[in-house]
């Protein structure tokens, strides 16, 4: 009934009631954000300890009361002021709503907030409950009033100030608010303060850093980015400096700080202030005008002003040696207060906001490389195999001669290609870069020793005083099953072990490996190799650090329980250091209020705490074994679908959207990685985005049950059922299948095959995949002894029952929308069809909670 009175609506009303649908489930999630934070708070009120934080289990209110309980307070103290958690902000294209509309429902939820204040303090009086109201009528009818549809691809530099922008608006001030809290549950629970210069939290970004597949992000658009993140943290501190000055009227210092300042000067703090403030200003005008220049092609003067400020450490002692002075004379509480708050930020965040990673695929490397030999007369690079090329990387790395002059590539066009001449430059911008502003440089597709010891040559050549740290990344399933063969030929070379100073990073593919194998046999992949990297570090005495690339969604490597996707990384892997990727919609979801970024610092600071202190489960060899065969059998089977069955790609391109999502502006890079290909070049993120419209949500679970199925019907039953009982990492990845599942609609999916496939074997195969997703259903429950999928996790269930109905309406506009655009003749598209569909798809993914 509802297909058909939807197929009864004209297009206009059809752009109207999902406009109406999405808007709803958008302002729901204002309210369960909200909500959350609301029983949160309300269940701390109620505790009866001094914590600052939540007692819950995931929380640092909980975790170090329980770990007081199980070490001394110096090991604590130890794990927690030596751990970094470093979050890395990306601009993957998951993030569907415009950034005023997100501008709008955080105002809608500061509303909430205010209402609760009111209530909390006895009521409110009926001119304050007026101006609520209209408050929030506004707000809502604001965003009725507005366009919701991105009309144009945002430009690299606008996506990495929208991304950033969390920082500004929310982490600014909550960071050192989540510290003081911190700090005082750690001395209420084992009697130490936080040192001052302690740094749990880090942030970075790939935004206008992050080259793999995005033409768009040039040398040019990173130095951009760059400077305007040192304008913005510029601003930032100018601002902070001047309140600090107006509060710091105090007479009495220290004999260090009346040394700088003079005998006469009554208020000495805030005479020693006024140079810090006035560099900061500096510093905005001289990174401004270097900014106008790069936009207007001007050659910009290389010199540097000695009044302003470029190194973080030169920033920090003059704010460090402002806290001795008030704690020398007694003004200790003066000290703690919004100083302390200014140098934490500085030691998050810098004199950069967050330091850019650079990210480039290994072919591009190779392929400049190869450019250079065959110039110099030496033969195709690209053509020698891997040991010649080894060998004479590292001749030249022992050599101090470059091997080409800066700018000689823009001389022979018929030698260097402009793929390679963009490449080049972008190693000469890593050289004129000044401290803090790039963090690493992230190899993707890495398969070999050469792919690393190509960026420390290029790097070298380029002239880069410091170089950046470089990251391998592993992403398929192959590329993960031979990293540790290759960081052991890295380390093995004395040479490159000269150049890591015993410290290396690197980095794990979630996205590509799961789209490549399926979710079980990616993330065992993922758990082996990080398990044997760890192994081959150790053996050569070098500190390793794993950065996770990982995706909001589970066919991505995302989990929304924080906590427990920490706690089921392999033992021994993380050890107090853990560098992950905040993607898309889960930037905004995660610390786009200030209540909810705060809760997210909390978990991460709890887990990664908890996972070095805590004993863990280490598999016994019948469950490595075990697991080996669930992700051998679980591969097979994925890639018979995906690989093996030629009416897959047709199937997936007629029942999905995936087609249609390139129209829709939520990022700067392409869908594909290259113009042509098919399912294989699609990015991970369309791929699982494409799915979760038609809310089957395939990739997650394709493969699960065929593997868990076989093995329950074997003689290895009750080995996998005792694996599920006591290995929580097992059982974490299998909960989450269960989670998808519980989300899937199979009878959506239906609908979208009934409306869209026309092809008969192609519907054929859409029956045969339901049926795949039954069984798997069936496997999940027999595991986990469930009689309904998600029986155990009320919360879930409850926000099934509320939402599905609402996302119903949504799926079954946007495939009517859908068949009507694929309907039209060439030339006379309806333009109000295209706005539909993009807010239909906007709809689905805020009532999902998540897009790719």
């Amino acid at each position: 009934r509802m297909a058909t009175y939807v197929s009864s609506l004209n297009n206009d009303e059809l752009f109207l009631v999902s406009r109406s649908f999405t808007h709803f489930l958008a302002l729901a999630n204002a309210a369960e954000g909200h909500h959350r934070i609301r029983l949160m708070h309300a269940k701390a009120n109620t505790g009866t300890g001094m914590s600052a934080l939540s007692s819950k289990g995931d929380s640092c209110g909980g975790v170090l009361p329980q770990l007081a309980k199980e070490h001394d307070a110096d090991a604590i103290f130890d794990a927690l002021t030596s751990q970094t958690v470093e979050l890395v902000l990306t601009a993957h294209p998951t993030e569907v709503n415009r950034r005023s509309i997100l501008d709008k429902q955080r105002r809608v939820q500061s509303l909430l907030t205010l209402a609760d204040r009111y209530r909390a303090s006895g009521g409110t009086t009926p001119y304050k409950q007026v101006e609520l109201n209209d408050a929030l009528y506004r707000e809502i009818s604001s965003i009725w009033l507005s366009d919701e549809v991105a009309r144009e691809k945002p430009s690299v530099q606008n996506e990495a100030a929208r991304g950033t922008l969390v920082v500004e608006t929310v982490l600014w001030e909550t960071l050192p608010q989540f510290l003081r809290k911190l700090n005082s549950t750690l001395v209420d629970t084992i009697g130490k303060k936080l040192p001052l210069d302690a740094a749990p939290l880090k942030f970075a970004s790939w935004m206008g850093g992050d080259r793999d597949g995005n033409p768009n992000v040039t040398s040019t658009v990173t130095r951009e980015v760059c400077l305007t993140n040192r304008i913005t943290a510029a601003t930032l501190l100018h601002r902070d400096l001047i309140t600090l000055e107006s509060e710091l009227s105090i007479t009495n210092c220290s004999q260090e700080l009346r040394d700088i300042v003079g005998d006469d000067e009554r208020e000495p703090y805030r005479c020693f202030l006024e140079p810090m403030i006035q560099k900061l200003d500096n510093t905005k005008t001289w990174a401004q005008h270097k900014l106008d220049n790069i936009k207007a092609n001007n050659v910009s003067d290389d010199s540097t002003p000695s009044d302003i400020y470029l190194s973080k450490q030169d920033f920090m002692d003059d704010l460090t040696l402002m806290h001795r002075s008030l704690s020398s004379t007694g003004n200790e509480i003066t000290a703690n207060g919004r100083l302390t708050d200014i140098i934490r930020n500085v030691s998050a965040f810098g004199l950069t906001l967050v330091p850019l990673d650079v990210r480039q695929e290994s072919d591009r490397h190779m392929e400049v490389l190869d450019s250079i030999t065959r110039f110099l007369g030496l033969g195709s690079y690209e053509q020698w195999d891997e040991q010649t090329k080894i060998s004479w990387i590292q001749q030249q790395l022992a050599s101090n001669r470059p091997l080409l002059r800066p700018g000689v590539w823009n001389q022979h066009p018929d030698k260097f290609s402009s793929t390679t001449v963009e490449a080049l430059e972008t190693f000469a911008m890593i050289a004129d870069q000044h401290d803090d502003s790039l963090g690493a440089y992230v190899i993707s597709q890495a398969t070999s020793a050469s792919d690393v010891l190509a960026v420390l040559l290029l790097q070298r050549d380029a002239g880069v005083k410091n170089p950046l740290r470089v990251v391998p990344l592993f992403e398929t399933l192959d590329d993960l099953n031979g990293a540790a063969d290759t960081m052991d030929s890295l380390f093995s070379l004395p040479g490159y072990m000269g150049s890591i100073a015993g410290k290396q990073e690197i980095m794990i593919g979630y996205s590509d490996s799961a789209k490549d194998a399926g979710r079980l046999a990616a993330s065992w992949a993922q758990y082996e190799t990080q398990e044997k990297l760890a192994a081959v570090a150790n053996k050569y005495g070098v500190e390793v650090t794993f950065f996770h690339g990982k995706g909001g969604t589970v066919g991505r490597g995302g989990n929304p329980a924080t906590f427990k996707a920490i706690m089921a990384h392999a033992p021994d892997t993380i050890n107090g250091q853990f560098r992950v990727t905040e993607q898309g919609e889960m930037i905004n979801q995660n610390f786009g209020h200030g209540d909810r970024a705060e809760r997210t610092l909390d978990i991460y600071t709890a887990a990664v705490l908890a996972e070095k202190l805590k004993e863990r489960v280490k598999p016994p060899q019948e469950w490595r074994d075990m697991m080996g065969k669930l992700s051998e059998l679980s591969c097979d089977a994925y890639r018979d679908v995906v690989r093996g069955d030629e009416r897959f790609v047709p199937y997936f391109r007629s029942m999905t959207p995936e087609t249609e999502l390139a129209n829709l502006n939520i990022g700067s890079r392409p869908a594909k990685r290259k113009a042509t290909g098919g399912v294989e070049s699609l990015r991970a993120i369309p791929w699982i985005f494409a799915w979760m419209q038609t809310r089957l949500n395939l990739p997650s679970w394709l493969g699960v049950g065929h593997a868990i199925g076989q093995v329950l019907d074997s003689d290895d039953a009750d080995k996998l059922q005792e694996m599920y009982e006591g290995w929580d990492s097992f059982r974490t990845t299998m909960d989450l299948v269960e989670m998808v599942l519980a989300k899937s609609e199979p009878t959506i999916a239906r609908h979208y095959d009934k409306t869209l496939v026309t092809d008969a074997s192609a519907q054929e195969f859409g029956e045969e995949i339901r049926g795949i997703h039954a069984s798997t259903e069936r496997a999940v429950l027999a595991l986990a002894k469930h009689t309904t999928l998600s029986e155990d996790n009320t919360i879930l269930r409850r926000m099934l029952e509320v939402r599905n109905p609402y996302v119903d309406c949504l799926n079954v506009l946007q495939a009517e929308t859908l068949k009507r655009r694929r309907d039209q003749n060439e030339g006379e598209e309806d333009p109000r069809l295209k706005d539909a569909l993009m807010t239909t798809i906007a709809g689905v993914a805020n009532g999902m909670g998540n897009t790719g």
